[in-house]
């Protein structure tokens, strides 16, 4: 298990671009969020006893070495198009040129 470095927070802006901060651990996240428990059901083991802060969904993994809150209206978004079902890809088959083509 990889031992988790980085505590993402990922929240909207004003503009509704995507504003990731990243923190070297998760007391620096404690002046700005409450928390309010821990983690103790993730199935990622290295989350369990991860902090739970009010106002944010998480923690969830990202990758081996990140911790990920989200604001909730980024985690309902991002849910949404994670769920939107994907367009088949399209497969085009080449027709072998026929001979009207090839004449004239």
């Amino acid at each position: 298990m990889a031992k988790k470095q980085t505590w993402r927070i990922v929240t909207r802006g004003t503009d509704g671009q995507l504003l990731i901060h990243d923190f070297d651990s998760p007391d620096q996240i404690l002046r700005t969020h409450l928390q309010i428990g821990v983690d103790d059901c993730s199935t990622d083991l290295d989350l369990r006893g991860a902090p739970v802060f009010r106002s944010l969904i998480g923690p969830m993994p990202e990758g081996g070495t990140i911790v990920r809150y989200e604001a909730p209206e980024v985690f309902e978004e991002l849910t949404k198009e994670w769920a939107l079902p994907k367009s088949p890809r399209r497969r085009t088959r080449r027709t072998a040129p026929t001979e009207a083509t090839e004449q004239g």
